[in-house]
């Protein structure tokens, strides 16, 4: 059972009274390029990102808006900036630090949602039968690489009808591994 890996770096997702705050009333996110999961693209937009001990500057925002404001970061991103950030999955943000985005038009503040991202695999509800895996289960993934090969535990399968096959970890979690270019890793079900 071979996956895609993919790398998701810092970004930040938004709600639309956050976009209009921090670029100005009534602005539309510019798409610069979609993303493996259907509907979802990286947008032109950036912003700032301050936390307790510094801040980090153009971080992409990926659209469209969302409902609640979600700021995923790298263990490494998240420790240089200062937060105690947990590891998620996407939308667990009870408990979460908050943090104050900028951009050119205005700031806001986030009381929840600063979050290291927990690898996951996305997978529709099709590809999850095919697959033999069920949403929430969790599995390890194997990824080979010249040097670097390395077993991710504690992934987390996430099936959705409108997911596209494809695993997801941070820049540091590719790093460790070795990832670049198109990479793909073995499920293994524990």
């Amino acid at each position: 059972m071979k996956i895609l890996v993919e790398t998701s770096a810092r970004h930040v997702h938004i709600t639309e009274e956050q976009l209009n705050i921090l670029f100005g009333e009534g602005h539309q996110l510019t798409k610069k390029k979609d993303l493996s999961q259907p509907g979802q693209f990286a947008c032109e937009e950036r912003v700032k990102v301050v936390g307790p001990k510094g801040e980090k500057g153009g971080i992409s925002i990926l659209g469209p808006v969302r409902p609640a404001a979600q700021v995923e970061l790298s263990m490494t991103d998240a420790r240089s900036l200062g937060f105690a950030a947990p590891v998620r999955e996407s939308g667990c943000l009870e408990g979460t630090p908050g943090c104050k985005l900028v951009g050119p038009c205005g700031e806001v503040e986030i009381d929840c949602g600063v979050v290291v991202a927990k690898r996951h695999i996305h997978l529709s509800t099709e590809e999850a039968a095919q697959f033999g895996l069920t949403d929430k289960q969790v599995v390890s993934v194997k990824v080979d690489s010249d040097g670097r090969s390395i077993i991710f535990g504690d992934v987390v399968v996430r099936v959705n009808p409108k997911f596209a096959a494809a695993m997801h970890i941070d820049t540091d979690e590719s790093n460790a591994g070795g990832c670049s270019g198109e990479v793909y890793g073995e499920i293994i079900v524990d």
